[in-house]
């Protein structure tokens, strides 16, 4: 399998059948070995449903199902260790990132370029079709500022649901990730760049969807949180910091 596309879901019935049959339509016309994976993170919607019967249309589907919710690092996480893509790529189901801005995550890791590549909403060639609610912008520069510099100092962006690893990086990365909320990827690209993985990053077009569930004050504790947890992590030795060769 040449690619894997995971999408975190958690009751998207109401969105996630767009995005699957235009990730689908897309990858068709690269010519590309691939499979598309839906980890549904303990849904009470119909989303499960909605996915298997999908699956009769479209070969590439399947669906792993979480007994309960649990998270949206712990949904990627699963995704990304029961890939078999030589690459693979995360990304939304609300389908923010249309699937003709994968090539710019795609070519610099099947080039061997780069370990993993990630989306980025305010990189050099970034763009959206619409203006993004002022507290988000506020949100997500505030976490930039106060957190991601110490873990992860220059990626302007480390929250896009958009990214894509290599399989090393990927099973080296997430086999170690024990973050299951909104910080999952401060964890993940944290371990990435102390076991020595290459990342770029990549301007993206993007959509903003007005149904976001993020909530200003809550996830901005929750992402505090995890980020203390994380640096507790490194400076008591959690994580193995070594690539086997």
């Amino acid at each position: 399998m040449e690619l894997t596309i995971v999408i975190p879901a958690y009751n998207e019935e109401m969105r996630i059948a767009p995005t699957l049959q235009a990730v689908d339509a897309f990858l068709r016309d690269q010519g590309l070995r691939y499979e598309i994976v839906v980890v549904d993170d303990g849904s009470s919607d119909g989303t499960v449903a909605l996915v298997q019967a999908m699956m009769s249309e479209m070969p590439a589907l399947r669906c792993l199902e979480s007994e309960r919710n649990r998270g949206k690092g712990h949904a990627v996480r699963v995704g990304m260790l029961s890939a078999t893509g030589e690459v693979r790529l995360m990304c939304d189901a609300d389908g923010s990132m249309p699937p003709s801005e994968m090539p710019k995550l795609l070519r610099p890791i099947f080039s061997g370029a780069a370990d993993i590549a990630i989306g980025s909403r305010y990189a050099e060639g970034a763009s959206s079709d619409v203006n993004q609610p002022a507290w988000r912008v506020a949100w997500s520069r505030l976490a930039n500022r106060i957190i991601q510099r110490s873990l992860v100092a220059g990626i302007s962006d480390t929250q896009c649901g958009f990214k894509a690893f290599s399989a090393k990086a990927a099973e080296a990365v997430f086999a170690q990730a024990t973050i299951d909320g909104w910080s999952f990827d401060l964890e993940v690209l944290a371990l990435a760049k102390r076991l020595g993985f290459h990342i770029e990053e990549h301007g993206v077009a993007w959509t903003d969807d007005d149904r976001s569930r993020v909530s200003p004050v809550r996830d901005f504790i929750a992402v505090v949180r995890e980020f203390l947890i994380i640096r507790k992590n490194f400076k008591r030795g959690r994580y193995q910091l070594a690539l086997n060769s």
